[in-house]
């Protein structure tokens, strides 16, 4: 079980725990209904979402939501919903339920080979006696009576019956004492009719006699064939699933065991469990981190392509952030632990991983609204099928009635209809991840696949998001030099975490110039500063900002002193940097140019987006001249400029209104308003928190690419969607009238009289009624083909 906090949905509403737990039992999208409605029932809970491909539960409810209590109602509905241990934790409980699902494969292995080794024994009578033996001189078949035959197929199929097929049962009895029906139901109706039919015909012939005038036929090889091949291809379909979450076990198996941690002086080796945040870590060269931290000693080219995809290396200083699974390439590094366990970047991104590919897709409801009805009319059909045969139907009636109807059972397939679009999901999620895009829910990967335009916020995405300061411009006649400027500016800006604070802040550094805190300091938004510094003995009142902010207090640009001032903002703005103007005590004092680099990838990240037929806006707070600049060095050729923070959102939904898709794509907190706003946020590697928990696309790299990879990704995994859900329910809809007996209708009263092709005889025989046995195959490659199909796309092409 997992646990986490959802935001409220409204004012005064209460904070929404999620919950997770892995659900045993089922077998079909009926039971996915089932457990759903079974959960959603239970007082407490708001929503509840059940995946058929991870067997997970997905539950936002109240905190403090007693969890028997949906352990009680999902064993109701005839399912077992399964808690963690006393004390385990995550990975405990993640690795518990890895070994029992590997126990429960090895027991259905062995059943089902027991199964289909059993089944040759009365499928090779059944031929050799229809064949006639005499063919190959084999007259003993005719000359054994049939009282010591059938009395032996019967001590081989009773334990195929209910020894193999034991699940049947007990799952349909779990769910049957509730009144409801699933894939079990199916299955074990029509392999007890055709065993029970055969049972009968064995012991108690003379009852067939009375009501078909015939000597009648066994069906051991239909009952144990059957059970054989739908096992077979559970077995199939879980190890397929098995596939689906190959992703996940990647992550997991890049967690290092051990950790080296320094402590008075000695160097211990311990469990990484045992790594307490603030501990100091010892990694040598080319061994995993163990955990989050910051590096306090050494440097080295760390290698984090296991988490971001990005091949290469990056070097580490300290004060750097590194992170647990990650591969120190070179040097020696002292690390102090700042995340460990459940809290690592790792097993964050395990989680929402894991989270993501339990989600359903929109697209889920209409295999869900099907699924809810679809075994009970299946077995009103099966029923009309054998009442029909019986009432209408050629001798022997009774007995093909009783095979159309157990081929109708039979060959009907829910699980198809279930895992058509989770299993999709799965796969598609895990490959987006290997290549470093974090796709948080199944509805965001809906939707991204409709994005017509890309807003894509400036500073630290399209651009590093480190501004350097590259420009000091005096006006004339300033009372002070460059340096004594920029020591009042960066003063002013002491403390602000502003990129371009920051940028002055670290050039007055590297001139070793001292700082003083300032004494007022005013953030004016979209404008600039308003401060007074105390410097020297003197005070002064700055202003540092763009020209309506000089404006706005009458500092006049236009004069002598602020000319220069204006000419050398519009050569800076023509170069892509951003001129920030300056007042010292209300006159024109200088010009500061900060330009942010201009990311290496970021123009052929906007090429990739425009082959793939997506519209490029750049939206950004700069001047148009500074706007227009960076944007040609990318390709981009609509700009958004002079956007305040509270406008970003404004943009987005203008363009929505214009009945775009659109995504928006940023880094910063000012930046989580509009992601939010967007039809599908992409928060860019290297953003804030704030950016990345409000974005439903997280980018593990800071490569404008993982775009375009996001939008193929959805892309490829809608249309593996879409042909999963039309083969299941092309399948069905094609199959089951030819289980009912549409091929005898075709072939003696259409065809008039015409006789079945050689060809079809092993699907159809001589009279083309469906054999049972091919409708049990016909079933589990029905599921199986959509599993194989899903698992395509972990060999997509993103790029």
């Amino acid at each position: 079980m997992t646990t986490g906090t959802e935001r409220p949905a409204g004012a005064g509403s209460a904070p929404l725990e999620q919950l997770r737990f892995d659900v045993r039992g089922m077998t079909c999208a009926s039971c996915v209904r089932r457990v759903e409605r079974a959960l959603s029932g239970v007082a407490g809970v708001a929503s509840a979402s059940v995946n058929l491909a991870t067997e997970q539960a997905s539950i936002a409810a109240a905190a403090g939501l007693d969890v028997q209590a949906l352990r009680a109602a999902v064993d109701r509905a005839g399912y077992e919903l399964r808690l963690p241990n006393a004390g385990e934790d995550e990975d405990e409980a993640r690795d518990a339920l890895q070994r029992e699902r590997h126990a429960e494969l090895r027991r259905l292995a062995h059943r089902t080979w027991f199964a289909l080794g059993a089944s040759v024994i009365p499928i090779s009578w059944m031929a050799i006696e229809q064949i006639g033996g005499g063919a190959f001189g084999w007259m003993w078949v005719h000359e054994t009576p049939m009282g010591v035959v059938h009395p032996l197929l019967f001590l081989v199929a009773l334990p195929v019956q209910f020894w193999s097929g034991w699940q049947f049962y007990a799952g349909a009895w779990k769910v049957g004492r509730h009144g409801s029906s699933d894939m079990n139901t199916l299955i074990a109706a029509g392999t007890t009719a055709a065993f029970g039919y055969s049972v009968v015909a064995t012991f108690w012939p003379q009852l067939f006699r009375t009501i078909d005038g015939l000597e009648p036929g066994v069906f051991y090889d239909t009952s144990t064939a059957i059970i054989g091949l739908v096992l077979l291809g559970r077995l199939l379909e879980a190890r397929a699933k098995g596939q689906t979450s190959e992703a996940v076990r990647a992550l997991i198996a890049l967690r290092p065991r051990t950790a080296r941690v320094w402590e008075d002086g000695q160097e211990f080796e311990i469990p990484v469990r045992a790594v307490q945040a603030g501990d100091l870590v010892i990694v040598r060269p080319r061994e995993q981190l163990p955990v989050d931290g910051e590096v306090v000693e050494g440097t080295s080219a760390v290698d984090e392509s296991m988490l971001t995809g990005e091949s290469a290396p990056v070097e580490k200083h300290p004060g750097d952030a590194v992170f647990g699974a990650t591969v120190n390439a070179t040097g020696l590094l002292r690390v102090r632990a700042t995340a460990v366990g459940a809290n690592s970047a790792l097993a964050r991104i395990i989680r929402l991983v894991e989270q993501a590919q339990g989600s359903k897709a929109p697209i889920q409801a209409l295999a869900d609204r099907i699924s809810a009805v679809f075994v009970p009319v299946v077995i009103a059909l099966a029923l009309a099928t054998l009442a029909a045969w019986w009432a209408f139907g050629p001798s022997p009636t009774f007995t093909l009635g009783i095979l159309n109807a157990v081929s109708v059972l039979i060959i009907a397939c829910p699980c198809a209809l279930g895992l058509a679009t989770p299993t999709a999901i799965m796969v598609g999620i895990g490959h987006a991840a290997r290549q470093g895009v974090l796709i948080r829910d199944a509805h965001a990967l809906e939707v991204a696949r409709r994005i017509d335009i890309v807003v894509l916020d400036k500073t630290g995405t399209i651009t590093e998001g480190r501004p350097e300061l590259t420009r000091i411009a005096l006006a004339a006649g300033a009372p002070m030099d460059a340096d004594a400027l920029l020591r009042l500016v960066a003063s002013a800006e002491r403390g602000s975490e502003h990129p371009y604070a920051v940028a002055m802040a670290r050039a007055a550094e590297e001139r070793g110039l001292a700082l003083d805190w300032p004494l007022t300091f005013k953030a004016v938004p979209g404008h600039g500063v308003e401060a007074t510094v105390a410097l020297d003995g003197a005070t002064r009142a700055l202003l540092i900002g763009n020209a309506d902010l000089m404006a706005a207090h009458g500092v006049d640009l236009a004069a002598a002193a602020g000319s220069r001032l204006a000419f050398e903002a519009a050569q800076a703005a023509q170069q892509g940097a951003t001129a920030i103007l300056v007042a010292v005590d209300g006159a024109p004092a200088g010009m500061i140019a900060v330009a942010d680099r201009v990311r290496a990838s970021a123009a052929d990240g906007v090429a990739l987006l425009r082959v793939r037929g997506v519209q490029v806006v750049m939206l950004t707070g700069d001047g148009e001249a500074t706007a227009r600049a960076v944007a040609r060095l990318v390709g981009i050729d609509q700009v958004e400029a002079n956007v305040k923070p509270e406008q970003k959102v404004a943009v987005v939904q203008a363009l929505q209104r214009q009945g775009r898709v659109v995504a928006m794509v940023g880094d910063g907190i000012n930046d989580a308003p509009a992601l939010a706003a967007a039809d599908v946020g992409i928060a860019i590697g290297g953003g804030t928190d704030v950016a990345m928990e409000t974005a439903p696309v997280t980018l593990m790299r800071a490569d404008l690419a993982g775009v375009a990879q996001a939008i193929a990704i959805s892309r490829a995994t809608m249309r593996t969607m879409w042909q999963n859900l039309g083969w299941a329910f092309g399948y069905n809809i094609a199959l089951i009238p030819v289980a009912a007996g549409a091929g005898y209708l075709l072939f003696e009263v259409l065809l008039d009289g015409a006789a079945v092709p050689w060809a079809l005889r092993p699907v159809f025989g001589a009279r083309g009624f469906l054999n049972p046995i091919v409708a049990a195959a016909a079933m589990a490659v029905s599921s199986v083909s959509v599993m194989t199909n899903s698992l395509r796309l972990r060999r997509a092409r993103l790029d």
